[in-house]
């Protein structure tokens, strides 16, 4: 990856750039005080139109597709050649930060816009794609924007809605979009040779490490279940402490279980209980049933499923010796999504090329990623962000370790020219 027109990428420039119209999209938001753009909301067909401009700026042919992304297309050597797919999503929770999605979108614009005034065409062409819904914020359906690449939007969601009770068939026709079109979003099979996403990290170890860029290896899948102690609720004076079978006391013992199993793992391996009920619930009664969540996430499915099939056996185990009966049911399912080796190894190199080393981890989040590797080979950079905070206004990153991120993002579209 020693092309000769790296040396004239002024990465310095390109990442102000980058931090500016990150400010500016956090302009775009339903509320004045706090940034929150959802799916076909006035305000992303706002930023679409923000972020098609800056794409025609760089050299691109740009359209919205049928689901509502912004698409970005830079060609190649050859008309209709594939594609090297780059981009992330411009949606956002509610009172985001700037940068979660947008960051990815905005720095791929940044290197096509480098080819062209370079006058560059590689042997793929370059398509930019800010989808516009990851995070399921609006709908409570999420990767809206990459299934409709995918071509797997399942019929039922268009009949999904919001708290307003507007379905996403009416939002599509208020955003001027076809229901009855969406399939046209999809692309085929051979059209995309890869893809490749930017993304903050949303978590703290490249921070730990003190490196700017880390390579992503797998994107975690996530177990979700509800669980249940019952015990025999009781009077909190008059049932002796030996006699009692507390709902309670056997859930707090199990979730230090579950704590201390899971730091024995493997790492890329996490347990969270996330919510507790108690019930009956009053300070004089012994608890006599305890409804609590188990959120289990892991790189590898070997190795998820084997700590859930642990952290459940003790459950029971707790539950026996202390007289009550444990449950849990099955509420939501993700498998892991591996990162293409080969792009991980061009991703490497870059890295290693711009830090002098490259972390790999694995992404505790989702990502857009996870539905383009049911059909194309995916890869990710992660950049650090300060204190691991993300979906939160103070979620921050500088403008130095964008430097970098653009220098090893331009380094891996180039390599595409070597191949």
């Amino acid at each position: 990856m020693s092309s000769p027109w790296f040396s004239r990428f002024t990465a310095h420039s390109a990442a102000e750039r980058v931090m500016w119209r990150c400010d500016a999209l956090a302009e775009i938001s339903e509320d004045a005080d706090q940034l929150t753009r959802v799916y076909l909301s006035p305000q992303h067909l706002r930023a679409n139109t923000c972020v098609g401009e800056w794409m025609r700026e760089a050299g691109m042919q740009v359209w919205q597709d049928a689901v509502g992304n912004i698409c970005g297309r830079y060609e190649g050597q050859m008309p209709d050649a594939p594609a090297v797919l780059l981009g992330s999503h411009l949606d956002t929770v509610r009172n985001a930060g700037r940068y979660d999605g947008m960051l990815g979108v905005l720095a791929s614009i940044e290197v096509v816009r480098f080819l062209h005034q370079q006058q560059i065409r590689l042997p793929v062409a370059l398509e930019i794609v800010g989808f516009g819904d990851e995070e399921g914020t609006r709908f409570g359906i999420t990767l809206l924007g990459s299934r409709g690449l995918t071509g797997t939007w399942p019929e039922s969601w268009l009949s999904c809605q919001d708290a307003q009770g507007v379905s996403v068939s009416q939002a599509l026709s208020q955003a001027g979009l076809s229901p009855e079109a969406i399939g046209r979003a999809a692309r085929a099979p051979q059209s995309i040779a890869a893809y490749l996403e930017m993304h903050i990290e949303q978590g703290p170890c490249l921070e730990h490490d003190d490196a700017a860029l880390g390579v992503v290896t797998a994107i975690n899948g996530a177990r979700r279940l509800n669980c249940v102690f019952q015990g025999t609720a009781g009077h909190a004076g008059t049932v002796p402490m030996t006699q009692r079978q507390d709902a309670l006391a056997a859930a707090a013992q199990w979730m230090v279980v579950v704590e201390q199993l899971t730091r024995e793992q493997a790492s890329g391996l996490v347990a969270t209980i996330g919510t507790l009920q108690c019930a009956p619930g009053a300070a004089n009664v012994i608890p006599g049933e305890v409804r609590l969540t188990l959120d289990v996430r892991g790189p590898e499915e070997t190795a998820l499923a084997a700590l859930l099939a642990n952290l459940l056996s003790h459950g029971e185990q707790v539950a026996q010796a202390r007289g009550c009966r444990f449950g849990a049911e099955e509420y939501y399912r993700i498998a892991p999504t591996r990162c293409d080796d080969g792009l991980q190894r061009l991703l490497c190199e870059a890295v290693t090329q711009v830090q002098g080393h490259a972390p790999a981890l694995p992404s505790g989040a989702g990502h857009d990623a996870i539905a383009i590797a049911e059909r194309w080979p995916v890869g990710m950079l992660f950049v650090r962000c300060k204190g691991g905070i993300s979906h939160h206004p103070d979620e921050s990153i500088t403008t130095a370790d964008v430097v970098q991120a653009l220098r090893a993002w331009l380094k891996v579209v180039l390599s595409f020219g070597e191949k």
